[in-house]
């Protein structure tokens, strides 16, 4: 089926269209899942979730821009509404993670694969990594990622960056980065900016 087929079955409630849909986007959609939720399983109810409220939303898909673009916004808003509802954002960092963080502008070597990153992204506190997913990854603006998660923009600033030396640490810990000191370029392969 085409997309535009699918589009339109799923407009008509066909569970053949909502099936294609599914099977096409939710590989894609449970990685972004992933990135936010605690364990596999919290990610798999999250994607439920996700395509629940795209498959009641369908109709606001206003053909602007592309429609995996639209899934995804959806799949984000769900994580963070389920990170919000369970309280699991306001997890603070234990003060002895939080202090002497040095920011550093040196970043993660091109060859490493995007799959340890990730996963040692995973490592960082939720707060932390909710931020970093969010600005990094996804692109939203720290203004944006303040109003969805009803923190000040500035808030939203700081735990970037410190979410950005953790994560130098953590990858320095795992021997993904050598040392401190390489000239490299931070997060190039995620940061939009």
């Amino acid at each position: 089926m085409t997309e535009e087929a699918i589009l339109q079955g799923c407009l008509q409630n066909d569970a053949v269209a909502q099936r294609e849909l599914y099977n096409k986007y939710s590989p894609k959609m449970l990685a972004v899942c992933y990135r936010f939720a605690h364990s596999r399983e919290d990610a798999e109810d999250m994607l439920q979730e996700g395509f629940i409220k795209v498959f009641l939303q369908i109709r606001n898909f206003e053909n602007r821009g592309a429609f995996e673009g639209w899934i995804r916004k959806i799949i984000v808003h769900t994580c963070i509404n389920i990170l919000k509802k369970n309280k699991k954002f306001n997890e603070s960092v234990d003060i002895i993670h939080a202090t002497g963080i040095q920011v550093r502008e040196e970043s993660v070597p091109s060859i490493i694969q995007a799959k340890q990153v990730v996963e040692c992204i995973r490592l960082l506190p939720i707060g932390y990594r909710t931020v970093l997913n969010l600005y990094a990854i996804d692109g939203y603006s720290h203004r944006e990622i303040g109003n969805m998660l009803d923190i000040e923009e500035s808030t939203s600033r700081s735990q970037y960056t410190r979410a950005k030396a953790m994560l130098e640490e953590i990858l320095i810990r795992k021997k993904i980065l050598q040392k401190p000191k390489q000239e490299l370029e931070w997060l190039a392969a995620f940061d939009r900016r």
